[in-house]
């Protein structure tokens, strides 16, 4: 593969997005993903897109969208992602995003695409879905390929994914020559995997949780605690650690230790012979602490939004020079004739 130049050629390039398809990231997206994205800034040269072109597979709101973005970037930026270290930009700023996912669905055979599990997981719920969706992993592909990541952060919903870009990037460069670096998985860290407040059986999911099982980063702070107060727990009365039995108490106890860096089993001693009511009083109290710097950084920035919309700018115009030497390769080995200036 050939050595493509790089942005910071001493460090190998990752690249992540998310869609902005909820009015706040929550505390699941925050420690999930947003966490090992600030990690990842000290060792790569790290390209975060919000990934909006994908958020159209949905109906939208043309002004919830908009707003959606802003508030997505703006996480991205309170969480901890540097925008002077790691390009954040929007993923419809950098039109080449959509040329190369063309370029994929062309490479893409159509059994191949059907057998994607999103897909058919969505349909069998009865979701009317649309060829976006279908072709959402090719747009996705091409969002990996278009950067010469080298590693792409998954978890395990997303492997299929990453299987498939694999795929069409060594079928790109057996058909046309070496062309497109094939990115490897970089496997995140497990984090503690934090689940929604009035089923902790079920993963907190910004896409199928109710508001009352979700704690979002971007939640007024009796908000929060009303949430955490009003935690499903069970009948017994015993704090400890046992996420078969009691989900809802192992649940409220991961996410203290990780938000206060406690260990569970220090926090099962400190609260022995006290009630359910003591534990969730002070879980709200290690959310509020946590949520509140946060808060503040993301406010700041939704009440300057000429401030982010330049960040995103400066974002895009990085992200932009890598897609359109990328581009050019692509365009130059499938047989597109170069654009006349």
């Amino acid at each position: 593969m050939p050595a493509h130049p790089t942005s910071d050629a001493a460090r190998p390039r990752i690249l992540s997005g998310m869609q902005p398809t909820s009015d706040s990231l929550h505390l699941g997206n925050y420690l999930g993903a947003l966490v090992n994205w600030v990690g990842l800034q000290e060792d790569f040269d790290a390209y975060y897109f919000v990934a909006d072109l994908h958020a159209l597979t949905v109906p939208t709101d043309p002004e919830v969208l908009r707003r959606r973005t802003r508030v997505t970037a703006a996480q991205f930026i309170a969480g901890g992602v540097d925008p002077q270290r790691s390009a954040v930009f929007c993923q419809s700023h950098v039109a080449a995003h959509a040329e190369l996912g063309w370029v994929m669905n062309c490479l893409t055979g159509f059994g191949e695409a059907s057998r994607m599990t999103q897909f058919k997981d969505k349909v069998g719920k009865g979701q009317n879905a649309n060829v976006g969706l279908f072709t959402y992993p090719m747009l996705m592909a091409a969002d990996i390929l278009m950067y010469d990541a080298a590693y792409v952060p998954v978890g395990e919903d997303q492997r299929q994914h990453l299987e498939i870009t694999r795929d069409l990037a060594e079928r790109f460069n057996t058909r046309f020559g070496p062309t497109l670096t094939v990115p490897e998985p970089y496997i995140v860290k497990e984090s503690a995997k934090i689940m929604e407040l009035t089923d902790p059986t079920s993963k907190m999911s910004g896409s199928s949780s109710p508001d009352k099982g979700l704690l979002l980063l971007g939640d007024e702070p009796n908000r929060l605690r009303k949430k955490v107060m009003s935690a499903v727990t069970d009948t017994e009365a015993e704090v400890r650690y046992d996420p078969a039995a009691k989900p809802g108490v192992s649940n409220l106890l991961v996410i203290h230790s990780v938000l206060s860096g406690t260990p569970v089993a220090e926090l099962e001693a400190r609260f022995a012979g006290h009630g359910y009511g003591d534990l969730k009083k002070e879980v709200a109290e290690v959310v509020l602490a946590a949520v509140e710097p946060f808060r503040t950084r993301m406010d700041e920035l939704l009440g300057d939004p000429a401030e982010l919309d330049r960040i995103l700018a400066d974002g895009a115009a990085r992200a932009g020079e890598v897609a359109h030497a990328t581009m050019t390769r692509v365009r130059d080995a499938v047989g597109l004739l170069p654009a006349a200036r």
